[in-house]
């Protein structure tokens, strides 16, 4: 049997091994969890489980102004991306069909609906398919209310029934279901709009009692005065004449009574609610976006932190995007799984941030280019910079103009005198010495080829034997030694 040596002592069987290695062991039925009896895993989010309500007290949060302006603002920093679909090595048509797609589908509501599960933990989707010739391809998705589902002790997801309370399986490739930083332990993921629970009770509290306030110090009180000797009846009497006075500003009193108005001194004391009231926006704020910059009218600061807060806004809006390229990655794979078995390179849905640009300068950029001889540019060039539609622009066939030939300027011998003497120098070997030279070096060479039966052969004789080319070397040394002599001496000139 096969041992796996753990150290110089101790070993396992392989068997034994394997089993050990690649399994699992640390899961849910072995351990001594008692949720482990049930057959869903109870959510373990404390403020629901204090409370004991489900996931709806949290939508009910969104009614709050500051807590949907904050949402707004984090959901519009990923929605305000442009999308594409990158090909990669994917064959065109499957990557059109693909593109066609997603040009159909509402992907601005989807996209938001996608982001709801950082507000709830999870999001689940429910794809529609539907049959489009030999296709099957997703005709709607559709956000579903994430208190229909749980998870079961293997983190799937299960959808509660009238039938089923405990969850029922699902289909596979039916349910999208993005999630905000699961983990093993709580496959629920983690929710922003728990982490503002105190905050919006807290809030609710001070402003109902900075409402009370406001309703108790905000008006004048109105002091009725009567004789010392006035019955209890007339008393009630003048109060309730006193709080009609109120709405109706008109009051009868007898002439011995009187009315005074007492203006309140208490409107320092606001502050505190207002206070209050600030500073739970600006806890809501930082757990949603981050930071508080963005958010909060009237908030100063260094440009340094400025920076900052937007750097930290950046960084969250590229988590979210993460999160929506997963989920629909995700389904583009399933589409693929449905009718392209088999292939490998499958397109990628991207979200990206188009960068402003100056068309000034792109313009100008553009005409120097378009200067360059052969360089041309295409109609879907200029519609994708310039932003024209495809029926503002037309791109002509022009010829382009024929480059002037340089004028052939001939020159005379008496121009260039080292050249003519240099010439003569050459006329100086004689024709019959350079062919003597010349037969003497392709003669055994013509005979060698004629001779041949292969280029094998050829090759091989011509390693074998050098070809004598000593005095054409010596009269080639003479011709180049003399030109550069008689160059550098006339050069001087």
């Amino acid at each position: 049997m096969k041992k796996l040596w753990l150290n110089e002592r101790e070993y396992v069987c392989f068997s034994e091994s394997k089993k050990t290695l690649a399994s699992e062991i640390a899961t849910r039925g072995r351990s001594i969890d008692f949720y482990s009896i049930l057959k869903y895993l109870p959510d373990p989010d404390p403020i629901l489980r204090k409370q004991g309500r489900d996931i709806k007290i949290y939508r009910d949060y969104l009614s709050d102004p500051h807590v949907w302006a904050c949402v707004q603002s984090r959901k519009s920093g990923v929605l305000s991306l442009e999308w594409e679909i990158d090909r990669g090595k994917s064959k065109s048509k499957q990557a059109d069909i693909i593109e066609n797609l997603f040009n159909n589908l509402d992907l601005n509501t989807i996209i938001s609906e996608i982001l709801d599960c950082v507000l709830f933990g999870f999001q689940p989707l429910e794809v529609m398919w539907k049959q489009e010739g030999s296709l099957i391809l997703p005709s709607d998705i559709i956000a579903k209310p994430p208190e229909w589902f749980v998870f079961d002790d293997e983190n799937r997801l299960k959808l509660k029934t009238k039938d089923n309370p405990y969850g029922e399986e699902l289909p596979e490739k039916k349910f999208l279901c993005p999630q905000y930083n699961p983990s093993y332990l709580n496959p629920y993921g983690e929710r922003t709009l728990s982490r503002i629970f105190w905050n919006i009770t807290f809030k609710k509290g001070g402003v109902k009692f900075w409402s009370l306030f406001t309703e108790k110090y905000g008006m004048p009180f109105l002091v009725g005065k009567h004789p010392r000797r006035t019955t209890e009846k007339d008393s009630e009497n003048l109060k309730i004449m006193l709080q009609k006075m109120v709405h109706d500003a008109i009051v009868v009193i007898p002439d011995d009574s009187s009315v005074e108005l007492k203006e309140s001194v208490k409107t320092s004391s606001s502050d505190v609610y207002e206070r209050l009231v600030d500073k739970m926006n600006a806890e809501i704020s930082k757990a949603i976006l981050g930071q508080t910059l963005t958010t909060e009218i009237g908030s100063t600061g260094s440009y340094a932190a400025s920076n900052t807060h937007m750097g930290v806004r950046q960084d969250i809006i590229e988590a979210d995007k993460k999160i929506v390229e997963r989920t629909l990655n995700r389904l583009i794979r399933w589409i693929y799984q449905f009718n392209f078995t088999g292939q490998n390179n499958i397109p990628i849905f991207s979200l990206f941030e188009e960068e402003d640009a100056d068309l000034n300068l792109i313009a100008d950029r553009d005409k120097k280019i378009s200067e360059i001889p052969g360089v041309r540019f295409t109609k879907k060039y200029l519609m994708k910079t310039y932003g024209f539609d495809e029926d503002d622009i037309e791109v002509l066939e022009v010829n382009a103009p024929e480059k002037p030939q340089p004028a052939f300027k001939e020159f005379t011998e008496s121009q260039f005198p080292d050249q003519q003497t240099i010439d003569k120098f050459i006329d100086s070997f004689s024709d019959n010495e350079l062919q003597a030279q010349a037969d003497t070096v392709l003669k055994p060479v013509i005979k060698m080829i004629q001779e041949a039966n292969s280029y094998e052969e050829i090759y091989e004789k011509l390693s074998e034997k050098g070809l004598r080319t000593n005095e054409i070397e010596k009269i080639l040394q003479k011709v180049i030694f003399t030109s550069e002599t008689w160059g550098r001496i006339n050069g001087l000139d």
